[in-house]
C-alpha cells in the first residue's frame, strides 16, 4: 500500500469523527454547524480549499505541500499532530492575498516521508530545509505554530541561509529554561475526541471561535491529521526540545534574522511566560500577546495577526 493510500483512509476516518463531534458543538452554540460549511465547499472550493496537494521529491524524501498566492514567500509549519488541513482556510487565504504561501506536512503525515527514528525537531527542520531547496524558495518568512515554531527555530539555527524572517506563534525556546506543556493539556491534545483537543486551544469563554475554527478546517476535502504513532514521536521530540536536549534548541541565540514572537495571553498549552522568555533569548525579536486568546490565537484573532504578519513579512 502506498503512503497516499494510507493517508486517504486515515483522512476519511478522522474527518467523520471530527465532523460528528463539531456538529454537536455547533448545535449547542446555536448554529447549523458543519453541514452548511461542507455544502458550501462542495459548490466549488475557492482559495486554499481548491488547491491540490503536490509532492516535492527532496533529498530527505517526499514532502506533500500546497501553495497559493504570489509575492514574498511565507512558509507555514504545522504543530503537534496537525496536517496541512489544520490551517484555517481563511487564515491561509488572507496571507495569500499579498504573499506566496506554502503549507506542507511534517514527517510521516499525508504524502510526506517518515524520518528515521528517533524523530527530533532538528530532523524535521532538516526536512523542511530540503523542501525549501526543492521549491527554490529564497529566504522566505517561516511561520511556525506550536511545535512548528520549534521546527522554525531549529531551521534558522541549522540552515540560516534558508530563512529570511521568523514568526514564532505559541511556541517556546529549546534552551531548557521554558515551562513545559502542562500534562493535562498534552493529554487533551492527543485525545481521540476532537472536542477535547479543541477545548485546550481556545479559552473557555471563546466557544464561538472554537466552533468557527472547527467548521473552517472541516471544509477541506477528506480532512486528516497525524496518526497516533506519529503523534507519539512528535511528543517525544517536543519534550526533548523543551528540556534542552536538542542541540539546535540550545543555540537559538545564534538566530540573526528578525523575529516576531506571538501568543495568546490565556494559552493553556504553552504557558504565556514562555513567549516573553523566547523573545528575550533572540537578538532581533518583537513580542505580541493577544488578550483573552489561547493557543490558537492566530485563528481566533486572525485579522489582527494576519495584518501583523503581512507588515512584518514585506
Amino acid at each position: 500500500m502506498r503512503l497516499g493510500d494510507k493517508a486517504t483512509k486515515r483522512t476519511r476516518r478522522v474527518g467523520v469523527v471530527a465532523a460528528a463531534a463539531l456538529t454537536v458543538v455547533g448545535l449547542c452554540a446555536g448554529g447549523p454547524a458543519v453541514a452548511a460549511s461542507r455544502a458550501a465547499a462542495q459548490d466549488g472550493p475557492a482559495g486554499i480549499l481548491g488547491v491540490p496537494t503536490q509532492v516535492a521529491h527532496t533529498r530527505l524524501g517526499d514532502v506533500g505541500y500546497r501553495e497559493l498566492g504570489a509575492g514574498s514567500p511565507i512558509v507555514l509549519v504545522m504543530g503537534h499532530g496537525g496536517s496541512m488541513d489544520d490551517w484555517a482556510p481563511d487564515f491561509v487565504d488572507a496571507l495569500a492575498a499579498h504573499h506566496r504561501v506554502v503549507v506542507f506536512d511534517n514527517a510521516g503525515i499525508g504524502e510526506t516521508s517518515a524520518l528515521p527514528a528517533p524523530l527530533t525537531v532538528s530532523e524535521m527542520a532538516d526536512q523542511t530545509a530540503a523542501l525549501l531547496a526543492s521549491l527554490r524558495l529564497h529566504r522566505p518568512t517561516v511561520l511556525g505554530w506550536s511545535m512548528g515554531g520549534m521546527i522554525a527555530q531549529a531551521l534558522a539555527v541549522r540552515h540560516p541561509e534558508r530563512v529570511g524572517r521568523l514568526v514564532l506563534a505559541a511556541t517556546l525556546p529549546g534552551t531548557g529554561d521554558a515551562l513545559p506543556v502542562p500534562a493535562a493539556a498534552a493529554a487533551a491534545l492527543d485525545s481521540p475526541n476532537p472536542l477535547v483537543a479543541l477545548s485546550v486551544l481556545f479559552p473557555q469563554d471563546q466557544t464561538a471561535a472554537m466552533v468557527a475554527y472547527g467548521r473552517a478546517v472541516l471544509q477541506y476535502p477528506d480532512f486528516y491529521s497525524a496518526s497516533a504513532a506519529v503523534r507519539t514521536e512528535q511528543r517525544a521530540a517536543s519534550t526533548a526540545w523543551t528540556a534542552g536536549q536538542d542541540p539546535a534548541g540550545r543555540h537559538i541565540g545564534r538566530i540573526h534574522v528578525p523575529v516576531l514572537v506571538a501568543d495568546g495571553a490565556e494559552d493553556a498549552v504553552n504557558p504565556p511566560s514562555n513567549a516573553s522568555l523566547l523573545a528575550a533569548d533572540l537578538r532581533r525579536a518583537q513580542l505580541l500577546q493577544y488578550p483573552d486568546a489561547g493557543h490558537a490565537f492566530l485563528f481566533q484573532d486572525a485579522p489582527a495577526f494576519v495584518a501583523a504578519v503581512d507588515a512584518f513579512a514585506r
